[in-house]
């Protein structure tokens, strides 16, 4: 048994080649909440959908983000509207009382669907629908996303890291912004200078979260700050990683990032954006997956590997060197 921590793009593209070395029927995923969005009424849960589209076959590998060659009539009529009945565009952030009116797992990420600040596709758009209607006739977020996971025949169990409501905050130098408003919008162009997962006091990992954190666990590329930060947040997830073997992948090649905010978001948050800033920020990781050209010393065990991830094999080379990594911690 095993299981993979996932937020962002990082971890899927470990997932695409992971089956080659962890048996997918043994493996659970726990994705990141903390992005989530309540977008026009519907709750979009990024990080868990990346997760659902691949395993369904059917993830935009261009993006590795939505559904391969959907439409986006919905979207694009959203935006003719506005336009044509003067309505300003952009991140329309809902009020402060709406944001804690209603349904609790929205709260605190409400945003109107008035010429969408983030693009939904057509099928897409038929997945949040459906997760949000399920949520209404009052079944937990644990229970859809199960739902969803049959409906897209996931070999592999996914799990979202709690059923209560986390919203990554961004502070910047132009105030704060819900973590998409700042990525997907603002294309992280403002300064970070603080990150805060608003709600998180509040939440508990649900128990089977907290049963998947006792099997050895992986640590994919991801984002420290925004795909993990969220998890580690949460009441007893960091305890429980101190008593499992856990391996981490680094995002970095010493300090420079493959992809995404990452640095930007480590150093706002002060920290050093680099493997040795990883290590840091992951006291409970027994070791470590970085790449060949990484010179960083670690006090912990090391393996080291080409990193980067562009294909399932790509992938499975990796997995095999965290399958590695956990081996020489006992696992």
């Amino acid at each position: 048994m095993v299981t993979f921590l996932a937020g962002g793009t990082g971890t899927p593209k470990l997932l695409d080649g992971a089956g080659e070395v962890f048996a997918p029927s043994a493996t659970t995923v726990v994705g990141n909440t903390g992005d989530d969005v309540e977008l026009g009424g519907h709750l979009v849960c990024p990080d868990l959908d990346t997760v659902l589209f691949h395993g369904g076959g059917v993830i935009d590998r261009d993006r590795w983000w939505g559904i391969a060659g959907d439409t986006t009539e919905t979207h694009a009529e959203l935006h003719r509207l506005a336009e044509a009945a003067g309505l300003e565009g952009g991140p329309r952030y809902l009020p402060a009382e709406r944001q804690t009116a209603g349904r609790d797992i929205a709260n605190w990420r409400r945003f109107s669907g008035i010429a969408e600040f983030m693009e939904i596709g057509d099928r897409d758009r038929a997945v949040h629908l459906t997760r949000t209607s399920l949520l209404d006739e009052g079944h937990s977020l644990t229970a859809v996303t199960r739902r969803l996971a049959d409906a897209f025949d996931l070999d592999v169990e996914l799990l979202p890291m709690s059923d209560d409501p986390v919203a990554t905050i961004v502070h910047t130098d132009d105030g704060p912004l819900h973590f998409q408003a700042y990525w997907v919008h603002r294309r992280a162009d403002p300064e970070v200078e603080d990150v805060e997962f608003r709600g998180a006091e509040d939440a508990e990992p649900t128990d089977a979260v907290r049963e998947a954190l006792s099997e050895p666990v992986v640590i994919g590329p991801s984002n420290p700050v925004t795909s993990l930060g969220p998890m580690l947040a949460l009441s007893g997830v960091r305890e429980a990683l101190a008593s499992t073997p856990v391996v981490a992948v680094s995002p970095f090649v010493e300090d420079r990032i493959f992809s995404g905010p990452a640095a930007d978001l480590m150093r706002g948050v002060g920290r050093e954006p680099s493997t040795a800033g990883v290590a840091r920020a992951y006291p409970f990781a027994d070791a470590f997956v970085l790449d060949a050209e990484d010179g960083t010393e670690l006090d912990r065990p090391v393996v080291r590997t080409d990193t980067r991830i562009d294909d399932a094999a790509d992938a499975a080379r990796v997995a095999a060197a965290c399958d590695r990594a956990l081996e020489a911690v006992g696992a």
